[in-house]
């Protein structure tokens, strides 16, 4: 909802008019709409649904409308499917016939959806005007990645090509649709990060955004970059203001009357974010527009805002006020999360929003899992690995290990967040070691480590995590016949892909294995995700059939397998399973399924994720329940000799 009052309500078929709802007067008007917008379940123009899964993996939102700061117009996204291929999915209960929902779902390779950015004009008369897309035969076909109005005239977007591997970042004129470029980024694999906001000054003439920018041998960081111009050029002045081997995570506010910039950054360590300000110092006030980059000595001055203002907490989340004179500090672990409000000027706490005291008792009152950090180190990379072990954890007793994989390109796993998993009670319930590790692939250190997966998806992510198992396994208070791994999707992709690795005797190192929701063929997943990592379908298919699982689920011998997928799952189709269970029968493998009828990719019933954890909980106790049983290389062995 806007300042004036408007809040979209939803579109007027078939002569397209979207009708907006004042809830100053309760009136309704209508404006005309090009294209094919999309209505979402609520019935809103301009947003994402659920089953739009490449603008959900480019946009990172189901909110497609976006109203400018005074309200006055309203910039959204027609997406246009009808050339994209048709995918069902089924319902088998509620009725004597089973019926499927059509829906348009682009795979990889196949016809994506075209998409365009309007702006509808709400006083006078009303039009809808097409912001024009970069005039660049590399811009194809385009993913529109970012909109955010810089002021009530001019909006900026960020063009991103169907390969993902070249961005165009444009400042667009919501009076006649021209784009004026203002940034170009390329990369030789894929470009991460393209939906983040920049941050603009009053007059947008100035502003800050997040680049990938080299440091050294561990390739790229994300950093603050300034970019400063006069209206309706492209000749900006670009310069750095961070530098260092460490990312800048998101960046939160510009103080214009401080000349200070806020942001959140890893610099302390990968797994932490502390928020920071730099002073942007100025050799001449009147020439305002001219900031310094970060190289310049003594042009800057930089504080750590959140450093040691908050006992055991390491990890923050923050937002400023519209004057930049407060701050929102969220402090996510690893203690109990807490919200407090502080001055921006000297820290000082003004107030607690929320201390989570019951939250703080029920921790006190119950044995929590210690938590450990380490690396390991694997061609040249220090990898991050986290271990939670029981409160009562001694090392002459033996423990199960149980790896939790998920991986997904960019993203972490090891953190200081604070979290209450069903992993914490494998932990503290049933005395479980569990360890994750951000191999290769994953987020926050350097491009060099985030690209090293590409077209080789699985590869590499199974060698960093066999070497965080073989790392735990030599600590006498494993349990060598008592291992498992565990991943939900794209982290069920490399459980699986992962299950039947040998360990260095040639023998099994897994007891058993689960994966939810697994990928197990990049070719039937969407094309946006797919394209970024495997590039385009139809033009290297080699790298789409090295990845699938079927190639790795052959070597299960008689490892548990429990398999878990919803039927009516709209992000992973069911599809997926159906094929790996294929080779798994040919395979003669050891699994069970479980499914969810009808049910979507996100189980929103509390009575469901209550049965889907007890379910995976029950899985591995039983796997680690303690047998007579030899480890599977000396069993084997000892068969050989009778």
């Amino acid at each position: 909802m806007t300042a004036r009052g408007w809040r979209v309500r939803g579109i007027k078929r078939p002569k397209s008019f979207c009708q907006l709802l004042s809830f100053d007067s309760g009136e309704t008007t209508q404006v005309p709409c090009s294209g094919r917008a999309f209505v979402c379940p609520s019935g809103g123009l301009g947003s994402t649904s659920q089953l739009e899964q490449n603008q959900e993996e480019i946009l990172k939102t189901h909110i497609a409308h976006w109203w400018s700061p005074d309200g006055t117009r309203l910039a959204y996204a027609t997406i246009n499917d009808s050339r994209v291929p048709l995918m069902e999915l089924p319902t088998y209960t509620g009725s004597a016939y089973p019926t499927v929902k059509p829906y348009h779902y682009p795979k990889a390779g196949s016809e994506n959806p075209s998409i365009s950015l309007h702006v509808i004009g709400l006083n006078g008369p009303t039009h809808d005007l097409e912001m024009m897309p970069p005039d660049d035969p590399r811009m194809r076909e385009y993913y529109i990645t970012m909109v955010k109005w810089a002021t009530s005239t001019k909006v900026a977007v960020t063009w991103l090509n169907r390969a993902q591997n070249v961005s165009i970042l444009t400042l667009c004129d919501a009076t006649t649709g021209v784009c004026t470029k203002k940034h170009e980024d390329e990369s030789e694999a894929w470009l991460h990060r393209q939906n983040e906001e920049p941050v603009f000054s009053k007059d947008g003439r100035k502003f800050f955004f997040v680049r990938a920018i080299p440091q050294g041998g561990r390739g790229k960081f994300y950093h603050i970059t300034v970019s400063s111009s006069q209206p309706n050029s492209s000749n900006d002045n670009i310069q750095s203001i961070t530098s260092g081997d460490w990312d800048v995570t998101k960046i939160l506010s510009y103080d214009e009357k401080r000349n200070k910039i806020y942001f959140l950054s890893t610099e302390d360590l990968p797994r932490r974010r502390q928020l920071y300000s730099y002073f942007l110092s100025t050799e001449d006030l009147p020439r305002r527009r001219q900031l310094y980059s970060a190289n310049t000595v003594g042009s800057f001055n930089r504080q750590c805002l959140s450093c040691d203002l908050v006992e055991n907490c390491t990890y923050f989340s923050a937002s400023f006020s519209h004057n930049s004179d407060f701050f929102l500090l969220k402090c996510e672990g690893p203690g109990v999360p807490t919200v407090t409000v502080h001055n921006a000027t000297d820290r000082k706490k003004l107030f607690d929003l929320e201390t989570n005291e019951h939250v703080q008792k029920a921790i006190s009152d119950r044995q929590m899992p210690k938590i450990e950090y380490r690396k390991i180190e694997i061609d040249d990379y220090n990898l991050p690995m986290q271990i939670l072990k029981p409160a009562t954890f001694t090392d002459t007793a033996h423990y199960p290990l149980l790896l939790v994989v998920d991986g997904t390109p960019g993203s972490q796993s090891v953190t200081e967040k604070f979290e209450v998993t069903w992993e914490t009670v494998m932990v503290s319930s049933h005395g479980a070691v569990v360890v994750k590790c951000d191999g290769r692939g994953s987020g926050f250190q350097g491009t060099k480590l985030l690209h090293e997966v590409r077209r080789r998806l699985g590869a590499l992510e199974e060698k960093d995590q066999m070497e965080a198992v073989r790392t735990m396994l030599k600590e006498q208070y494993i349990d060598r016949t008592r291992v498992a791994v565990f991943g939900k999707d794209y982290g069920g992709y490399l459980s699986t892909y992962i299950l039947p690795a040998k360990g260095e005797n040639q023998g099994q190192t897994f007891t058993c294995g689960s994966a939810l929701a697994p990928i197990t063929d990049f070719k039937l997943y969407a094309s946006a995700f797919s394209e970024r990592y495997l590039g385009l379908h139809g033009l290297d298919n080699r790298a789409y059939e090295m990845t699938k699982v079927a190639h790795r689920v052959s070597a299960l011998e008689e490892q548990q397998f429990l398999l878990i997928h919803a039927t009516a799952d709209e992000k992973i189709h069911f599809q997926h399973t159906a094929e790996l269970i294929t080779q798994l029968i040919k395979g003669k493998a050891n699994y069970s399924l479980q499914i969810y009828p009808d049910e979507g990719h996100y189980l929103h019933s509390a009575a469901l994720q209550q049965h889907l954890y007890r379910s995976i909980i029950n899985f591995l106790v039983e796997c680690f329940r303690v047998q007579d049983k030899l480890p599977a290389a000396t069993a084997k062995e000892d068969e050989e000799e009778d």
